[in-house]
């Protein structure tokens, strides 16, 4: 299908059929991405040690930190791309792309460098102990070795998505997950690399995956693709995606925030173990999320460009499908949490005391996880139709304004009990929050639409 044909689509296809069209490829992709990262996590619990989840724990703020930046650039690009896109303007939105590419190189490199440089001080600050350092440390040597392939093999699997590519997006992510599962034995077992090897797979499974997604912007017949002249940054672009990436930006380097408050509760009242049960908490409860992600990346380009073209009834529509999408899935991870949690936790580690701890907490944490996922989309929804400032606010107020609280009053009385109980009591706020904002905003859209229909 011509390129420009499947961008106008955006605006005339049946609102569900375009959502299973951008969505299901989106939701596999990033699915495939989380049962990437839960693949190393196996592999160097069971291959390396329980104190091996730790040390990987260590590394989440870093994750997020790193994720910060590619956000900010990748979704603030990608979201004003799909929005030109419904404006018909072309131009701006091949500027866009190149504005992205370049801020991903810059920030990628200036990231890896500082990082490195300060890399066991940052460690330590993290929750790293004498135990879990050299762990983190070798994982992270590598991994920041490769960030800037990570942040533009993200960066471009978002301009994918934007560019009305979101099978190609799919087959990167699935590539780089089945490349990786390959690999992790292979380094970590054969060549007896340990939790570096790990690392390696990551980073050389990434950088193959980029190599294709290049070459899938360089056909000159597709109206994203690169081209001279594009590279330059201009100050109105910049601004315009740091703009919108702001939300999602300050809602990694929060969760980067968050999860360093978290370490360092948990090892107080439990130990290093206690920091490794969260390791395995999170990736349980990320495989869930990421399959929101994944219909909020897919309501992303059609949010955008019906609101750029004016076609609210469809925007609106969308929005209805995702959440009651994203509240089905949450609800299913609730109850494998419940349900399931031995064998949840058994599959990343033998060590009984590390299995106990995590069923406990996910028990205790994922409780409320079906209302987290209107939350999420609510978020993403606001920010795919360029509200910025309501999109940071609510991205804020899940893990800033109401979980770091919470975090620091309840471990005083409960201990590590506490650490677990602050995430349903902040979920909860968030969720009704984000209620607030968005039955505000529906009801001001619905007089804009009585007002429009009655001036005809």
């Amino acid at each position: 299908m011509d390129n420009r044909k499947a961008t106008l689509e955006l605006g005339t296809k049946p609102v569900g059929k375009l959502l299973m069209q951008y969505a299901l490829p989106a939701i596999i992709a990033m699915t495939a991405s989380s049962l990437y990262n839960m693949v190393d996590s196996i592999f160097i619990g069971q291959g390396v040690g329980a104190l091996a989840i730790s040390g990987l724990a260590i590394t989440f703020p870093f994750m997020n930190l790193s994720a910060a930046f590619g956000a900010a650039v990748g979704v603030g690009s990608s979201t004003m791309i799909s929005v030109r896109l419904g404006q018909k303007d072309y131009s701006t939105a091949l500027n866009f792309f190149g504005n992205c590419v370049s801020l991903n190189i810059i920030i990628g490199v200036v990231f890896a460098c500082v990082s490195l440089l300060f890399l066991d001080p940052i460690l330590l600050f993290f929750g790293a102990s004498e135990q879990t350092l050299p762990y983190a440390r070798e994982y992270m040597q590598v991994i920041l070795l490769g960030n800037v392939v990570t942040h533009m093999y993200f960066g471009m699997n978002a301009l994918l998505r934007a560019a009305s590519k979101p099978r190609q997006a799919m087959y990167a992510t699935i590539f780089t997950v089945v490349l990786n599962t390959l690999l992790d034995p292979l380094f970590i077992y054969v060549f007896d690399m340990g939790i570096r090897g790990a690392a390696i797979a990551t980073i050389l499974s990434q950088s193959i995956a980029l190599a294709w997604q290049c070459r899938l912007f360089s056909n000159p017949s597709e109206i994203i693709h690169f081209e001279r002249g594009i590279y330059l940054l201009k100050s109105s672009i910049v601004k315009n995606i740091i703009g919108i990436g702001m939300s999602p930006f300050l809602m990694n380097a929060t969760s980067c925030l968050i999860v360093i408050m978290i370490n360092k509760s948990l090892f107080a009242y439990g130990g290093d173990l206690a920091v490794g049960a969260y390791g395995i908490v999170h990736r349980i409860s990320f495989l869930f999320f990421m399959v929101i992600f994944g219909m909020n990346q897919g309501m992303q380009p059609i949010a955008g460009y019906n609101y750029g073209a004016m076609l609210f009834d469809r925007m609106l529509q969308v929005l209805r499908y995702v959440i009651i999408g994203a509240t089905v899935v949450a609800t299913v991870g609730c109850l494998v949490s419940e349900l399931l949690p031995y064998y949840c936790a058994r599959l990343f580690t033998t060590d009984s005391t590390l299995i106990s701890m995590a069923e406990h907490g996910l028990r205790v944490t994922n409780v409320t996880l079906p209302i987290v996922g209107f939350q999420i989309v609510v978020t993403n929804f606001f920010q795919s139709i360029s509200k910025a400032k309501v999109s940071i606010f609510l991205s804020l107020s899940r893990q800033l304004l109401f979980l770091l609280p919470v975090l620091l009053v309840l471990p005083r009385f409960y201990q590590l009990d506490g650490v677990w109980l602050s995430f349903p009591i902040s979920d909860t706020i968030a969720f009704l929050v984000a209620f607030a904002i968005l039955w505000k905003y529906l009801r001001k859209i619905t007089k804009q639409q009585k007002h429009r229909s009655n001036n005809g």
